[in-house]
């Protein structure tokens, strides 16, 4: 079912997507399957807007889709929220980027798992992260990307983030994200997807 769900997402059924997600909850899937559903239509929708298969509006579609989907599992999830906060986390898109679906779904699944995430948006300067650290005395922080010209700006965020010599650990993630590009970047570590993430951040905590 999961399966539908996904090939709704990127056949932009927004109707269809919506009632799939009530329906897999309904029969006890967990939210967070669901998300990484969700997770798996914005790579395939992703990889088509790079070879010039989709466009913009698809892009934006699928977003508000996103955020449709999203808010309709958050009331669940919230449930689960854990009171205590394990820490502080900054997350942002980098400069020149501004898909903001994936960093918003990472940044909520942070939220409920017990963390104080200060997001700041996308098109985000290196500078404005540095800025954030050191306001939010935060020891994490999230660097999102969804396209290839979002490695360069990871790099100069990660620079700029080692010279404060605050000692934050940097994770990346979104897109076409590896290793290969997190050595490239200097990160400490990616995240395939937000669970990974939310793992990454509790073992840091």
């Amino acid at each position: 079912m999961s399966q539908d769900l996904i090939a709704a997402i990127t056949d932009m059924r927004e109707d269809d997507a919506l009632k799939l997600t009530n329906e897999l909850l309904d029969a006890g899937t967990s939210p967070v399957e669901i998300l990484d559903a969700c997770r798996q239509a914005m790579d395939i929708i992703g990889k088509r807007f790079e070879t010039g298969e989709a466009f913009i509006p698809e892009l934006i579609l699928a977003g508000e889709m996103m955020t449709a989907v999203s808010n309709v599992l958050k009331p669940r999830m919230a449930e689960e929220a854990a009171a205590e906060k394990l820490g502080k986390i900054v997350i942002g898109t980098v400069e020149g980027d501004i898909h903001d679906i994936a960093k918003d779904i990472v940044a909520f699944m942070l939220e409920i798992n017990g963390f104080d995430v200060t997001d700041l948006g996308v098109d985000v300067p290196s500078a404005k992260f540095v800025e954030a650290v050191k306001e939010t005395g935060a020891t994490i922080v999230g660097l999102s990307g969804f396209l290839t010209l979002a490695y360069d700006p990871m790099k100069e965020t990660v620079a700029a983030l080692r010279e404060t010599g605050l000692g934050v650990k940097v994770m990346i993630g979104g897109g076409q994200i590896d290793e290969q590009i997190r050595a490239f970047t200097g990160a400490d570590a990616y995240g395939r997807d937000a669970m990974a993430a939310v793992a990454l951040a509790k073992a840091w905590a």
